[in-house]
């Protein structure tokens, strides 16, 4: 029977070291869904695909299925399913793509990384200007050895779980990839090479004698940047806006989660989970692709 474009789906997923996609779980979505489906197994006990018909706004559905698996360690995710499957991907880093704040690691060679993980929170959450935040934390490492940023990214910087997977899996499917970041190109550089991205856009840090001078080139890379990177890889593409894909967990990632064909908030702070699209809170990063409609045994793991 063909499917009418009414069609939705709804993907709960939980993260692989923690399968919580259980039997139970599945018949209480069933049931809060009040439509019949059947599930569709993308992983045993990690992701299930429901098809339902339905003319309610997805993301209220969405949200009343969040709140009525709670406890559960479980994502949700409820989209049309057509046009699940994505040509452009855009990624925020620092705590999506990466687990750390490379601005707060480079803080803690001068012994501030207190002072300025705080205003990083803050900027994070929106409460202020990314941009100044940004100049600010910059002139504090000021004399800085910029060999130090070898040291962070050996010793310190840890890939998000499931990262390298999604990137090599989407660009095994015809998408193109990009890292786009308010942080440093001395970081995305290495980290975009290190996950598989097709391209990297961040802030370039000024150097002088190969020490930090303590600024930052203009213009910043930072929400409207994010946001315009969006539309010129979509127009150069020749894509619809339906067929992008986004993810970040920062205030500055907003416009670009809204503009995208699906946003994505990845652990991120209140403000940004409240307003995306949708939100992935106990996942990795393998859920993005799971929320296309891929399987595991789809997945591209290494090359």
């Amino acid at each position: 029977m063909p499917i009418s474009t009414s069609s939705l789906v709804a993907t709960l997923v939980a993260h692989p070291d923690r399968p919580g996609v259980t039997d139970t779980v599945i018949d209480e979505t069933a049931q809060a869904l009040g439509h019949e489906t059947r599930p569709a197994v993308l992983a045993r006990g990690i992701a299930v695909d429901l098809v339902f018909e339905a003319s309610e706004d997805p993301a209220v559905i969405q949200d009343r299925l969040r709140h009525a698996l709670a406890p559960a360690p479980v994502d949700v995710v409820v989209q049309p399913l057509a046009g699940r499957k994505k040509k452009l991907f855009l990624a925020d880093m620092d705590s999506t793509m990466i687990e750390q704040e490379c601005i707060d690691e480079l803080a803690d060679f001068v012994g501030l990384k207190g002072e300025v993980a705080t205003i990083t929170e803050r900027a994070m959450r929106g409460e202020i200007a990314f941009e100044p935040a940004l100049r600010e934390r910059v002139a504090l490492l000021k004399g800085l050895p910029l060999k130090v940023v070898d040291d962070i990214i050996e010793q310190r910087i840890t890939l998000t779980s499931g990262g390298r997977a999604l990137v090599r899996t989407m660009r095994a499917n015809g998408a193109y990839t990009c890292l786009v970041s308010g942080g440093f190109t001395v970081f995305t550089g290495p980290i975009s090479g290190m996950v598989g991205f097709d391209e990297h856009r961040s802030n370039r840090l000024i150097v002088e004698n190969e020490h930090l001078a303590g600024r930052v080139e203009e213009p910043i890379l930072g929400r409207e940047a994010k946001l315009s990177t969006l539309h010129e890889l979509r127009e150069r593409l020749r894509l619809s806006p339906t067929e992008s894909l986004a993810v970040g967990d920062g205030a500055n990632d907003l416009a670009m989660l809204s503009e995208a064909g699906l946003g994505v908030a990845f652990h991120a702070k209140p403000a940004v989970a409240a307003a995306a699209h949708a939100r992935l809170d106990h996942a990795d990063l393998t859920a993005l692709l799971y929320v296309q409609g891929y399987r595991a045994e789809d997945f591209v793991l290494d090359g």
